[in-house]
């Protein structure tokens, strides 16, 4: 006999942190995505910062999420006017019956069909992401990971999509169970080798990666110098030649600005086609520094911050 998901949690009386705190007990649909590197928005190193608790609880939901969540009503309720099908809201946190970290917070379920209702709100620039057939990679992986929760009997899942605020389309995708199969397999590793085992992902480009690089090594010990292993000389022969390449891009970018200003001249604002230019004057209120010393040294000593921080940089000896 098939098993089906259990409740982790009621969410009807949870507040927004309460529910946030409830998702760090496991992985959810919108975290297998970025497991699987398919999320654009987040990296699996700022998941695993989240699952161990290592960023505020406030800061693991987006805004862009935060308000999707706002609208959720109203998406579902234009889903139901264009499809001729209902939904009801299910109000728990679900988890599988045989992997209790893996987890499913469910937008609706559809009446009459074992089938879910995903929810969707994006920017009109996503557009060509939801024409015609398309449906984003990431959503659907989330979409599976639900239905592989919920067990073998939910064979189907809809989308309801507003984007741009102004333009609606839903669709609808089948089961997948080789999918399904792959996504746990890398949640189940994921959470067992490094939320629980305590195995950073590798390192990345993100603010998130960076802040924690300096919250765990702001203390040196002075002067100690280390030989760096064979295969950061490759490293370092890339970012070098990334650092240059930045340089010549932003030189050719200022570039076009001062031609595009130079054609401005006087004015404020400049149209071509559908982009507009902007070039407006901007005050702002800075303390002078230099001043406040010179004229006001004790209130100076007062008011002012030391900070500490480590410099990075690379040059070649010979």
């Amino acid at each position: 006999m098939t098993r089906r998901a259990e409740v982790l949690a009621k969410t009807s009386e949870m507040s927004r942190d309460e529910w946030l705190i409830e998702r760090r007990k496991g992985i959810g649909g919108s975290d297998a995505s970025i497991i699987l590197g398919l999320n654009k928005w987040k990296t699996p190193f700022e998941l695993w910062l989240d699952k161990t608790g290592q960023v505020p609880v406030s800061e693991s939901q987006s805004e862009a999420a935060y308000f999707g969540s706002l609208l959720e009503d109203i998406v579902a309720k234009e889903f139901e006017i264009r499809s001729g099908k209902k939904v009801r809201r299910k109000k728990a946190i679900l988890r599988h019956p045989e992997h209790d970290f893996i987890l499913a917070n469910v937008d609706r379920m559809i009446v009459g069909e074992k089938a879910i209702l995903e929810c969707k709100t994006t920017s009109a620039y996503n557009l060509k992401e939801w024409e015609d057939e398309e449906i984003p990679e990431s959503y659907i992986v989330q979409v599976q990971h639900y239905l592989g929760v919920l067990g073998p009997e939910y064979q189907k899942a809809y989308f309801a999509v507003l984007i741009g605020g102004n333009k609606f389309v839903w669709k609808e995708i089948e089961r997948d169970d080789e999918l399904i199969d792959m996504i746990f397999e890398a949640e189940i590793e994921f959470w067992n080798e490094k939320v629980l085992g305590g195995q950073a992902p590798a390192l990345d480009g993100s603010s998130a990666a960076e802040e924690y690089l300096k919250k765990r090594y702001a203390e040196t010990e002075n002067n100690k110098a280390i030989d760096l292993t064979a295969t950061n000389r490759e490293r370092i022969q890339q970012y070098l030649h990334l650092k240059e390449q930045l340089s010549e891009l932003q030189s050719q970018a200022k570039e076009l600005e001062n031609q595009i200003k130079h054609e401005m001249k006087d004015a404020e604002y400049g149209f071509i086609g559908n982009y507009q230019a902007y070039w407006k004057p901007v005050v702002s209120n800075r303390v002078d520094t230099k001043k406040l010393k010179e004229q006001f040294p004790d209130i100076y000593e007062e008011v002012k911050k030391e900070t500490h921080f480590r410099r990075f940089r690379i040059k070649e000896v010979s």
